[in-house]
């Protein structure tokens, strides 16, 4: 029933301001619209919708990720941003901060201004 639907991904921000900025300017993300004080960007044809809440508990995992062609080219965009990469305890990640998975796959996590965990993939 819901396989033809369009998919709307919502992550909640405490700091509505900061995160247009972030999403906006450093991820580049184009706003297409704002809607009862949410942000609706577009990712790719789908929507990210950024809903306001009076307060937040980042997740402890993954809420939302990009999957790019060259994620080299992207880690250095974003860097130069001032996007800083997260590191994790026993995950063999190389001086970019990148992981590389057996298959070839990369994946590189950072976080949001609410402290969000994000993540970018170049699959192998």
């Amino acid at each position: 029933m819901l396989g033809t639907a369009r998919l709307q991904t919502i992550v909640c921000t405490a700091r509505i301001q900061d995160a247009e900025q972030f999403y906006g300017n450093v991820l580049g993300l184009p706003l297409k619209t704002r809607s009862h004080g949410a942000l609706v960007f577009d990712v790719g044809g789908s929507d990210l919708r950024l809903s306001p809440v009076p307060s937040l508990t980042p997740s402890a995992h993954t809420v939302i990720g990009f999957a790019v062609t060259s994620l080299p080219d992207v880690m250095q965009s974003l860097s130069a941003k001032g996007v800083e990469w997260e590191r994790f305890p026993n995950f063999p990640h190389d001086e970019s901060g990148a992981l590389s998975l057996p298959d070839g796959t990369q994946v590189v996590w950072f976080r949001d201004p609410d402290g969000n965990l994000l993540s970018i993939v170049q699959y192998g």
